[in-house]
């Protein structure tokens, strides 16, 4: 059986370039982990392999999805799953590259996904924070929920949403109902290699300040304005993401570029935070250091892929 690589670590760390040099190397296929990359039209915000990069290897889950349609964990799961199956069914290494902690930690760990769902309580819910307001949306999970709370931004309306309904089906707070929990790690199977990309904290926010200065350069507001421009609402879920509604709010006036740009890489940096918080719990992770010379770094993470192959035989 030919090994399952993860690769994860906070934005802008350089979990694509490894990603892409390793597919190269040992003859990878690239699934994304990204929430945002799944969507056509969100290039630039959602720091998309440039055409170059997407034909130097297959990639899969990447700009297949219109910014209208939903897309969940669940789905993810689902998804990466079979193409796991397809992609060793080809001979190839199947390698998963990605920041969203729940996509990753759906594919390793059970979660139960199988919650039938109330269009009455979600559209009841979806009113509610059109009159009050995403932060009083929040606080309503907050009394209800606080462990998933917590762990959600107040502007992700739709996993908020999704607490609140299951919690009014069931009783049960969301955080109850999965099947594992968050601070308790399952061995893996030993096909898996699960590699971690870090640094020291003031070169991860060097990093994401030059890379919000760079998505502005190569038009992050317009990529924004022609979404909008094109009938695609900023309430939107991946227009709601980070990047595009901050450029949302310079788009509406209600900022200046320059504080646009201060509130982005702010934003992002305490992302990178949540991130790294999400996976450092993880004992499961080999964690690399990008300090370290990135040849030294994908030879090590070749020969561990290749001992991992030589184990599952």
């Amino acid at each position: 059986m030919y090994p399952l690589v993860i690769i994860i670590g906070p934005t802008g760390i350089g979990k694509s370039s490894l990603g892409l040099a390793l597919a190269q190397k040992i003859g990878g296929e690239i699934i994304s982990g990204d929430s945002v990359q799944v969507y056509q039209k969100l290039d630039i915000g959602s720091a998309k392999p440039t055409p170059t990069e997407l034909q130097l290897v297959p990639h899969h889950l990447i700009d297949f999805l219109d910014p209208s349609e939903p897309f969940t964990a669940a789905q993810f799961k689902e998804s990466a799953t079979s193409l796991i199956e397809e992609i060793r069914g080809r001979g190839h290494v199947p390698i998963v590259v990605g920041g969203t902690g729940l996509y990753i930690r759906s594919l390793l760990d059970p979660y139960d996904f199988s919650q039938h769902g109330s269009e009455e309580i979600r559209f009841k819910w979806k009113e509610f924070a059109e009159l009050n307001g995403n932060l009083l949306l929040h606080n309503e999970l907050k009394k209800r929920d606080p462990e998933t709370a917590e762990q959600l931004h107040p502007n992700d309306v739709l996993r908020i949403t999704r607490a609140l309904e299951i919690f009014e089906l069931t009783g049960k707070t969301l955080s109850s109902q999965r099947q594992f929990k968050d601070n308790e790690y399952e061995p893996l199977d030993p096909s898996i290699l699960y590699i971690g990309l870090t640094a020291p904290r003031n070169l991860i926010y060097q990093r994401i300040n030059q890379r919000c200065v760079d998505m502005l350069s190569q038009g992050l507001i317009e990529e924004t304005l022609n979404l909008i421009t094109g009938g695609y609402g900023p309430t939107l879920k991946p227009l709601q993401s980070i990047g595009y509604r901050h450029a949302i709010w310079f788009i509406k006036g209600l900022v200046i570029q320059s504080e646009m740009l201060r509130l982005l890489q702010r934003d992002t940096r305490h992302f990178a935070k949540r991130q790294l918080t999400w996976f450092r719990r993880d004992p499961r992770i080999s964690w690399y250091d990008i300090e370290t010379d990135p040849s030294l770094i994908l030879e090590s993470v070749v020969q561990a892929c290749r001992a991992c192959q030589s184990r599952v035989k």
